[in-house]
């Protein structure tokens, strides 16, 4: 330590020097933001950097909350941050929120963030089931959230199960009908449908308008005891004044304490005093666990209260600046609005158009397509007909020639057919001819056969006879012979098989030589019958030939030009007897030869 230096100096210097700033975090609905705040900061200064920041000028209806022991607290405008009863741990941790609830949210909130916020912790509130409501207003509600946050429905965007993450509907509600979150997506949807058009802050007016007529929107509960008996009960501190309320029915007060008929409110540590305007009436007084509740119902009674006064008062200059503001910001959102949305109709019907072009261009190249391809089928087609009908037309000559050669076939055919008619008719001349021929013949013959058969008679007779002219004269020889040798008479002798019977005395006219002539007379006729039936058996094969030919080319001419009569029924009946009449004939005459 060195001389002249002072103590007390050096024992602060060795003193921790103390931070001159501190952090802390605020949590807005929709953000949350860091400030450095210097140790002399008021709340007041923390609330101011907190409005600037966010751009909001309608400050009397928001503080700064924070969360003390088992209650909750609001930051005080007057005192410094930390001196007081703030959390202890850096960084202080304050929500932003709405403190005081105006009576007609279309007729007070006048900026467009004022209205985002309020709205953003009106619908917590409600899904947090805060605030009750039912399930028909909670539906109506969750389709004025879902146009704030989606804007105008589109089907072809909007697809079945895009609110499956949103959280839209109070459980209370959703466990109270036995409906899948598909169903109950269903139903927002047809709401949200009909909410086409409308921008994002009317939309989140229009949920806020039906929200403030729920019974428990902007009410702050407290647990109080009226008595010494400790009766339970609650007390409710809105806009409207003071109510009272059973602990199980938060929805209907027993008792209310508007703002207009109160005249005074105060407490002493634990109790509570309402005085009534009206002197006649009786003077409320409830008592609560805690002075800090006691505190924090007073400082919301005042708030209210004033509130309540403002706003049956001119608006002062800087309210009516502002709502001026914001009228002329509405209408300029609104003809924007308005001008988007033409733009946006026309930009659609652009589309539409462009569409409709894109369209109809794909279908002018589609008909295009398939008129070049019908075109080039078509050439193909030309081709192929201009071939089938030069193919067609060479056919045509071949059958033209064909038919010609067909023609003087036909015409061939009935010339042969005439001549095979004539040669049939000749033929059948010949037939009747050489069956008359054949019939002369077999009468010939059997006349004949007749005649041999008498001349064979005959010759048998004339062997008998000669027979028996040898024997008589033999006998006549061996009777005579001794007489006739007594008188030297020279013998009789047969010449050559012949009796000579002229040397004698009894000279005898048959002789010989007529068996003879009769002998060569029948070989003759055996020959001339044999050269007729030779002659005759060939023209019975020549016949037969003929026959068979005139078979073949009927049977041809009979394929050729059917039906035809077979010609069988010409010839085989006829000749199928003759031959066996031939073959008698033939028969007889080899009789007749063996004869």
């Amino acid at each position: 330590m060195c001389e002249g230096t002072d103590p007390r100096m050096s024992i602060l210097g060795l003193k921790k020097k103390q931070p001159k700033t501190f952090k802390v975090k605020v949590i807005t609905m929709d953000a949350e933001v860091e400030f450095s705040c210097e140790v002399k900061w008021k709340g007041k200064d923390l609330f101011d950097l907190v409005c600037r920041t966010i751009g909001l000028r309608e400050t009397w209806f928001f503080g700064l909350r924070y969360t003390v022991k088992d209650t909750y607290a609001w930051l005080k405008m007057e005192k410094r941050v930390l001196d007081q009863e703030v959390p202890k741990e850096f960084p202080i941790t304050f929500h932003f929120l709405a403190k005081f609830f105006p009576e007609k949210v279309e007729e007070e909130l006048v900026q467009e963030i004022t209205q985002h916020l309020f709205f953003l912790q009106v619908k917590k509130q409600i899904l947090d089931e805060e605030i009750f409501c039912s399930p028909e207003a909670a539906v109506l509600l969750a389709s004025y959230a879902v146009q704030a946050k989606y804007g105008d429905y589109d089907p072809n965007f909007h697809k079945p199960g895009f609110l499956a993450q949103d959280e839209l509907m109070p459980k209370r509600v959703l466990m109270q009908y036995q409906m899948t979150p598909d169903m109950w997506e269903e139903k927002i949807t047809a709401w949200y449908a009909e909410h086409r058009g409308i921008a994002r802050d009317e939309a989140e007016m229009d949920y806020l308008k039906i929200a403030q007529d729920l019974d428990m929107y902007g009410v702050s509960y407290f647990s109080i005891t009226q008595n010494k008996r400790d009766t339970e009960l609650l007390l409710g501190v809105d806009a409207q004044g003071l109510h009272i309320y059973n602990p199980n029915n938060k929805l209907n007060p027993n008792k209310s304490f508007p703002w207009s008929g109160i005249r005074n409110i105060s407490y002493s540590e634990k109790e509570f005093t309402i005085k009534p305007l009206d002197k006649k009436k009786e003077v409320f007084k409830f008592y609560s666990s805690q002075l800090r509740v006691n505190k924090l119902i007073l400082q919301l009674c005042i708030g209210n209260h004033d509130l309540f006064m403002r706003r049956r008062k001119v608006d002062s200059i800087e309210v009516q600046q502002m709502k001026a503001q914001a009228k002329e910001e509405k209408a300029r959102k609104k003809m924007e609005r308005q001008i988007l949305s033409r733009e946006k109709q026309m930009r659609e019907d652009a589309e539409r158009a462009k569409e409709e072009m894109e369209r109809r261009l794909f279908q002018l190249q589609d008909e295009a397509r398939l008129a070049n391809d019908a075109l080039l089928r078509s050439e193909e087609t030309a081709d192929l007909l201009a071939e089938k009908a030069q193919i067609a037309e060479e056919e045509a000559k071949l059958l033209a020639h064909k038919a010609a050669e067909a023609e003087q076939e036909r015409q061939r055919l009935e010339v042969t057919a005439l001549k095979t008619k004539e040669e049939k008719r000749l033929i059948e001349q010949k037939m009747r001819e050489a069956e008359q021929l054949t019939v002369k013949l077999v009468e010939q013959s059997e006349r004949r056969l007749k005649e041999a058969d008498h001349l064979k008679q005959d010759l048998n007779e004339a062997k008998d006879a000669e027979r028996r002219a040898k024997q008589k004269l033999l006998e006549i020889t061996k009777t005579t012979y001794p007489i006739m040798a007594a008188y030297s008479s020279p013998p009789l002798t047969l010449e050559g098989g012949d009796l000579n019977l002229d040397a004698g005395p009894c000279k005898m006219d048959f002789k010989d030589s007529d068996m003879k002539r009769l002998s060569m007379e029948i070989e003759r006729e055996r020959l001339e019958y044999m050269e007729k039936s030779k002659h005759l058996q060939e023209q019975l094969k020549e016949l037969k030939s003929e026959i068979e030919s005139l078979k073949l080319e009927e049977q041809q001419q009979s394929s050729m030009f059917a039906p035809r009569t077979d010609p069988r029924l010409y010839f085989e009946q006829p000749y199928v007897p003759q031959s066996n009449r031939n073959s008698a004939y033939l028969a007889q005459m080899a009789y007749s030869e063996e004869v």
